[in-house]
């Protein structure tokens, strides 16, 4: 039952014959792709998240990620580059293993793109309300965060009542209003049909990199050799707890979300057998490149030695407790420590005396993220209306808006799913979550690359894999041991995520599968987006 009902490769391969792109791109172009589509996010929203976790040992952190995502990446480029229609990892996996498992990773991805954008919606919350501070307007913290919320959660459901527990129920706030305003404002964008052009999203990416290239520039020239010592305080990590330089990759696997732009561009890509792969390790290394260099300015600067109970007891970053106790350091006059910051960044160049240039790197936080929020819902709703083409998911889901041609229900389910979190939880739990989420989804792709070698080896393949006997496995065990490197919580969440998803398939989608029912639905536009699409009968 598992692996039955495989949407025929040859279906999805006619509908990608008719796309006929013109093969343009080269190495270099690949390259930028990359570099584009990676930078910025997690880099300007988790730093201090990961700090927490491992302290300077982030800067190992940042390597265990990128190396994950290469062999991951050449993974998903065979696949991409003989499946390049709608519906990502989800199309794969029903092209090789079957609808019961393409169901659990296009369920999933609800993880990784929904709950990613809430995790960056925080991010540009944090930003926000920090920079209405510089400027000495002052956000009220009742509707900043959620962190008095959470506290309060946490005693009624028994937790010890700590001083920095009862900090925080006292003093943090209900609700990330600013995070919940940016999503309604991104949802609406979509539902009336406006998406970045390829010109904007050039200039955004020109403004991350001028920003993070100013603060290295500002910030290497002071480093400390003590500050980076101890390097490992929380050592390699458990597997429960999340802590440790394998905890932070789990977290900063983030940061470098969107480096799938290059294996998806692989059937536009000039002699892909040798441009992709220079392409995704080239982006991937200059990617990993600037965030080393990024976090060694800020633990240099001022140091990142995570933050500990009054009893020496680690503390999760965004936790209730870490939120009190942050705020303790904080009143007894004491510098705000790096692993405290919302904006880290930004704290550390206004620390050290560059508080002019610390307000235009939050600015440009600030004008770039919302993008990015709105590429990661814009990628679920795909992901969704592809599955209600299915039959997986109510045909609603792929009503198309009579006025703008967009497919608003599943717009507006995707948002508010979004806008809940982001009103609730801090940004490193969302994104530990999205990230249990992907994790899944790639070891997927993987698993579904060394099947279909099995299956079908003469089958042509613009990209293969280089020593897929290798690459893949390395993709699943990295996949595997990142995930179980989050916090239990995170894990559950997959876990939890996932059982309910298996319940609405089994009760729902299965008896109602277009492939079940022997509908072999083939697209005459496979590079269909939602705004071209017509809904179902």
């Amino acid at each position: 039952m598992i692996f039955d009902r495989v949407k025929p490769l040859d279906a999805i391969l006619a509908t990608a014959e008719k796309k006929g792109l013109h093969r343009s791109l080269g190495a270099f172009q690949l390259t930028m792709l990359g570099v584009g589509a990676v930078i910025g996010t997690g880099i300007f929203v988790l730093t201090a998240v990961a700090a927490q976790k491992a302290g300077p040992g982030m800067m190992i952190s940042f390597c265990i990620a990128g190396f994950v995502c290469a062999v991951a990446a050449l993974c998903y480029s065979e696949l991409a580059s003989m499946v390049p229609v709608a519906g990502s990892a989800y199309t794969y996996t029903y092209a090789v293993m079957g609808e019961t498992l393409a169901w659990m990773v296009g369920w999933a991805l609800v993880l990784e793109y929904a709950l990613g954008a809430s995790a960056v919606a925080v991010g540009w919350s944090n930003h926000f309300v920090g920079a209405l501070k510089d400027s000495h307007v002052y956000f009220p913290e009742i509707i900043s965060n959620a962190n008095g919320l959470m506290a309060k959660v946490s005693l009624a459901f028994g937790s010890a009542p700590t001083q920095d527990l009862l900090n925080a129920a006292q003093h943090g706030g209900y609700i990330n209003l600013p995070a919940v305003v940016i999503v309604l404002v991104v949802t609406g964008l979509l539902i009336w049909g406006t998406t970045e052009s390829a010109m904007v999203n050039a200039v955004l990416v020109v403004v991350k990199l001028v920003a993070l290239t100013a603060f290295i520039i500002l910030t290497l020239p002071l480093l400390k050799s003590d500050n980076f010592s101890p390097f490992t305080p929380t050592g390699f990590g458990n597997l429960t707890s999340g802590t440790g330089y394998v905890g932070a990759a789990a977290s900063i696997f983030f940061a470098y979300v969107g480096f799938d732009a290059v294996s998806t561009a692989a059937e536009e890509t000039k002699n892909p057998q040798r441009n992709v792969p220079i392409g995704l390790i080239c982006s991937l290394l200059i990617c990993t490149l600037i965030y080393l260099l990024v976090a060694a300015g800020a633990i240099g600067t001022l140091g990142a030695q995570p933050v500990t109970s009054a009893a020496g007891a680690f503390l999760a970053p965004g936790s209730p407790e870490m939120t009190g106790r942050c705020a303790a350091i904080v009143a007894s006059g004491a510098t705000q420590p790096l692993v405290c910051s919302d904006h880290a960044l930004v704290h550390v160049l206004q620390t050290i005396g560059y508080s002019r240039i610390g307000y235009f790197v939050g600015l440009a936080a600030i004008i770039a993220l919302p993008s990015v929020v709105l590429m990661m819902m814009f990628g679920q709703t795909r992901v969704f209306f592809t599955m209600a083409r299915d039959g997986l998911l109510p045909s609603s889901f792929a009503k198309v808006h009579p006025k703008f041609k967009t497919p608003y229900v599943v717009t507006a389910v995707t948002g508010t799913f979004a806008l809940v979190f982001a009103g609730l939880l801090p940004v490193g739990s969302l994104a530990d979550y999205s990230n249990a989420g992907t994790l899944f989804a790639f070891a997927m792709v993987a698993t579904a690359v060394l099947v279909l070698r099995r299956k079908d080896p003469t089958r042509k393949r613009a990209f293969r894999t280089p020593a897929v006997w290798i690459v893949a496995p390395l993709a699943i065990i990295g996949c595997i041991v990142l995930y179980a490197a989050l916090d239990t919580t995170s894990k559950l969440v997959l876990v939890g995520w996932g059982a309910i998803g298996l319940v609405v398939y089994f009760l729902y989608s299965r008896s109602r599968s277009h492939v079940g029912r022997g509908i072999i639905d083939v697209v005459d536009d496979p590079a269909m987006l939602p705004e071209t699409s017509h809904p179902l009968d």
